[in-house]
């Protein structure tokens, strides 16, 4: 599966400690843990942060479940790039004497998925994902486009992994801009150096890098060369545990992607572009306690100060 691969014997360490902790609760699946008390203080305090770093913009709230339409997964042509990342939603309707069954095999850990069928959703894989639909429900666009904040709901894609920083269900704080493709690409530029100033504001040393994303197959290979090639993706990285630094933000220029699939049309009618910024609440709130330490009363008092303000 692209992407995960084996923990490393520091990443092992890492979960075992924030476990024995109670940071996280662990649920016997990979990638998938409660949180704790303190976790989720801080966590929410890192959805504050970036609240507060944009709220000049006056941004308009939305805020969608983690389920979306399977339609518009569909529409988007999600399938296509990310299949091996992607949660359908299943259930049960059949008879009386098939729930029998499928009870006592699950009952016995043994296959029930035939009597499971396909539903009409989905786990939403980003945050962003529902704007798009709603905001081109409206028609066109306002002459200055418009810029949604999206919240910090769930999102899920299939990686299990025993790195506690790559979690199949974790919260993705997003923003969304749509308008002009000048106005979007600026928007966009200037997030993804506020994003370096924010984290480095709360004693993260982190580097921004030109990226792309993990597209599936040969032609995903080509897909992600062309995104590297145009700067359309940049990720905000930082070391938290393993070999390599970890993502920990992410912008995101779609181009007229979305737009194209919804029919987002700017005020005169030409076609809108979109781009969004998302930063990986969870993995940020990991990252702060492995810099910090795990007493969030001993952390120091500039970073303290910056989160609870």
């Amino acid at each position: 599966m692209p992407g995960v691969g084996p923990a490393s014997p520091d990443q092992v360490a890492l979960l075992g400690e924030l476990v024995e902790r109670r940071l996280l609760i662990e649920t016997g699946v990979a990638g998938v843990y409660g949180r704790g008390g303190e976790f989720e203080g801080v966590r929410e305090r890192v959805a504050d942060l970036v609240t507060r770093a944009g709220s000049a913009e006056q941004p308009e709230q939305l805020r969608f479940p983690p389920i979306m339409p399977r339609h518009d997964l569909e529409t988007v042509g999600y399938l296509k790039s990310f299949p091996h990342l992607a949660g359908s939603i299943f259930a049960f309707s059949g008879s009386e004497a098939q729930a029998a069954e499928q009870y006592q095999r699950a009952s016995a850990h043994e296959d029930w998925s035939e009597f499971q069928g396909m539903t009409d959703l989905v786990l939403t894989p980003a945050a962003c994902y529902p704007v798009y639909p709603a905001i081109a429900a409206r028609g066109e666009l306002a002459p200055s486009g418009v810029t949604i904040d999206a919240g910090g709901s769930y999102v899920f894609r299939h990686e299990p992994s025993g790195d506690p920083a790559r979690l199949q269900m974790f919260h993705q704080r997003e923003i969304v801009r749509i308008g002009e493709p000048e106005t979007v690409q600026a928007w966009r530029d200037v997030w993804r150096n506020r994003a370096v100033e924010l984290l480095g504001e709360v004693g993260l040393t982190v580097e921004l890098e030109v990226a792309s994303d993990p597209f599936f197959g040969r032609s995903g290979r080509m897909l992600a060369a062309s995104q590297r090639e145009q700067q359309l993706k940049f990720e905000v990285l930082t070391q938290i545990a393993g070999p390599t630094p970890t993502a920990v933000a992410s912008f995101n220029y779609h181009q007229d992607h979305f737009a194209s699939a919804y029919g987002l049309r700017l005020s005169g009618g030409g076609e809108a572009h979109t781009a969004c910024l998302g930063f990986g609440l969870e993995r940020i709130t990991i990252a702060l306690f492995r810099a910090h330490g795990f007493e969030t009363s001993k952390w120091p008092g500039e970073v303290r100060n910056r989160l609870w303000e």
